[in-house]
């Protein structure tokens, strides 16, 4: 008797979300392709920050269709918060889940108060790195992790349902997890969070540059793109030299005309 197939996973609430606080981890990606996409629906990830390029293409939601899907766009390049909510609200009628937002808490309460899932961002927010020191670690200190504490508070009570807190102390972490009822999703923040996040470039190897800490490569995609793009290289020199020496192309490539077409259609044409 074969084994009883698994239950088929379906696009999660953000209800349903709230309410796995505490109960599990989460698994979260940002990726960028639909070939990615559909890796990350076979492999079971929970939860998926994606470009709006890849999020909105009526393709998505066939390859990735149970990964509760966010994308974003810059409170700069949104304009006002009125702006904001437009270009949100079209976001949600095609496929988003929730919306990244970087705006001030008024435009996340304002947002929130249309019934958007928005989601803050905490810590080290590249952004925003130069108000918290640069690209390190936030919260290593009473006082700054005191401000990371009341930062999250504050996005709790204007209405966001999830913050991403990054590259912050784990103990930090976990002690502002257990003290609020918003959702934590950490990158690089430690396993107290509610899920874990991490690039697919870098999981993948692919990544250009620095390699952050908190990120753990799991598959070398970099030498095998390298591999390929010689490989591609070798076959493309292969087909100019086969056109340049007339190997190419063959019959096989060709189309024939019948004989006696060919001769009438010849005996017709003006001379050479």
């Amino acid at each position: 008797m074969s084994a009883p197939e698994e239950p088929r996973r379906r696009l999660p609430t953000v209800a349903e979300l709230r309410a796995l606080k505490g109960q599990k981890q989460l698994t979260m990606l940002r990726y960028f392709s639909l070939d990615e996409a559909a890796a990350a629906e076979s492999a079971g990830v929970d939860i998926a920050s994606v470009p709006p390029d890849v999020l909105f293409d009526p393709r998505y939601r066939e390859v990735a269709p149970s990964i509760f899907s966010m994308t974003g766009r810059t409170h700069l390049e949104a304009g006002t918060k009125e702006d904001y909510l437009r270009w949100c609200g079209d976001a949600v009628e095609r496929g988003a889940d929730a919306l990244y937002c970087s705006g001030s808490l008024e435009t996340v309460e304002f947002l929130a108060a249309e019934y958007i899932p928005i989601v803050g961002h905490v810590g080290l927010v590249p952004a925003r790195a130069t108000w918290t020191g640069g690209f390190r670690a936030v919260g290593k200190t009473a006082d700054s992790a005191m401000r990371l504490f009341k930062e999250v508070k504050a996005y709790e009570s204007v209405g966001a349902f999830a913050v991403e807190l990054e590259v912050v102390p784990v103990d930090v972490a976990t002690e502002i997890s257990k003290r609020v009822n918003i959702l934590i999703w950490s990158m690089g923040a430690g396993a107290g969070c509610d899920a874990q996040y991490l690039f697919s470039s870098d999981i993948l190897g692919y990544a250009e540059g620095h390699i952050p800490r908190h990120s753990k490569i799991y598959r070398d995609f970099r030498a095998e793109y390298d591999r390929l793009q010689t490989e591609r290289i070798a076959a493309f020199r292969e087909f100019v030299a086969d056109v340049e020496s007339g190997v190419f192309p063959e019959d096989e490539q060709l189309v024939r005309m019948d004989k006696a077409e060919l001769e009438d259609f010849k005996s017709r044409l003006p001379p050479a």
